[in-house]
């Protein structure tokens, strides 16, 4: 991989040297208040050179897990010994995360909105930004994300797998599953993959909670391509290999009734085809609809919200070519924190 950037970096008006570690902030938009908004970003270079990564969470304001793997990683002891430079974006969204809303105030998706415009929207433009600033002065990119608001999802990465280079990224991140995704017109990954810039995405938990065993997954995940990369000195730990699979589709079941739901299958579950997920009934239990898998898979993503109208997604699950690799892999995939999130008493690294 070719590293941008082997002397001084420029990010809006800052100019970072080999060796420097900086705390900028870049302009967004000034608000309707007379005060400027920004958007916080760290910057970690090393003094030897190597490639840029850039890692960035809150895209969607709401989904907060990423913002403390990001922290977490910028409090990694190893970075003093950094090849490269790392960018460190914890708060995309900035207006959306003060709001706890996943959309900017113009009530865009930014996630649809790349590579935005200077002269558009409030989302294009903050898209424009973040392009412009973070993603075309890095080599590659992990973004942070969950599930939306009253979902839980299992870890996982999702990536362009038909690129060598992302493929062997998204095997050392580590996480349960990776799910071989295609590509969104307006997306983050969009754009990176037409810029040729290699670039992960990893989905976990849901939207406005800290969930300790995916952060912690994410957190690991995010230094492991970091010493793919070179950037970070291999783990001197004993790491377990992890049991990633990885599936080449999925699909939502949705509520045919409306009902109150009662879940009987948990994330990363592996469930056969006409297995029973859950069942909805009225609420005095006289009418009963059971919900059953169409497919054999692992449950990869669900509602926690016990109240579903017909036609709401409610079991997410990942569908593989070979089950018996996913079933020898279901104890794995399991929130078990001495398996994947590793004893609440002990350090991840």
């Amino acid at each position: 991989m070719n590293a941008k950037n082997q002397g001084l970096l420029t990010l809006g008006d800052y100019v970072i040297a080999l060796g420097e570690r900086r705390t900028i902030e870049l302009p967004v938009t000034d608000l309707y208040t007379h005060t400027s908004l920004k958007m916080p970003v760290q910057v970690v270079r090393g003094k030897k050179p190597g490639p840029t990564l850039f890692i960035s969470a809150a895209i969607h304001g709401d989904e907060i897990n990423g913002v403390e793997i990001v922290r977490r990683v910028l409090d990694y002891k190893g970075l003093d010994k950094l090849k490269g430079t790392l960018i460190a974006v914890p708060i995309v969204n900035v207006q959306g995360f003060l709001a706890h809303s996943r959309y900017t105030p113009d009530r865009r998706d930014l996630n649809r909105c790349f590579p935005g415009n200077s002269n558009g929207s409030v989302a294009s433009r903050l898209a424009n930004l973040f392009v412009s600033e973070i993603v075309l002065n890095s080599d590659c990119g992990i973004d942070l994300h969950t599930a939306a608001i009253h979902r839980d999802n299992l870890p996982q990465i999702r990536a362009q797998l038909n690129n060598p280079e992302t493929a062997r990224l998204a095997q050392s991140f580590g996480a349960p599953v990776i799910m071989n995704s295609n590509l969104r017109d307006g997306s983050l990954r969009h754009f990176a993959d037409e810029e040729g810039i290699p670039m992960l995405l990893y989905e976990a938990g849901e939207a406005l909670r800290f969930d300790e065993s995916c952060i912690r997954i994410g957190t690991r995940g995010v230094l492991n391509v970091m010493r793919d990369l070179g950037m970070l000195r291999p783990s001197r730990a004993n790491k377990k290999s992890s049991n990633t699979v990885i599936a080449n589709s999925s699909h939502w079941m949705r509520a045919e009734r409306s009902g109150i739901l009662r879940a009987t299958v948990g994330l990363g579950n592996y469930v056969e085809e006409g297995q029973e997920l859950g069942t909805i009934s009225d609420p005095f239990g006289i009418q009963e609809h059971m919900i059953r898998a169409r497919h054999a898979g692992i449950l990869i993503g669900r509602t926690n919200l016990p109240l579903v109208n017909e036609g709401d997604a409610v079991f997410h699950i990942a569908r593989f070519g070979d089950d018996s690799e996913a079933i020898e892999s279901v104890e794995a995939i399991q929130f078990d924190s001495t398996e994947w999130g590793l004893p609440l008493s002990q350090p991840i690294i």
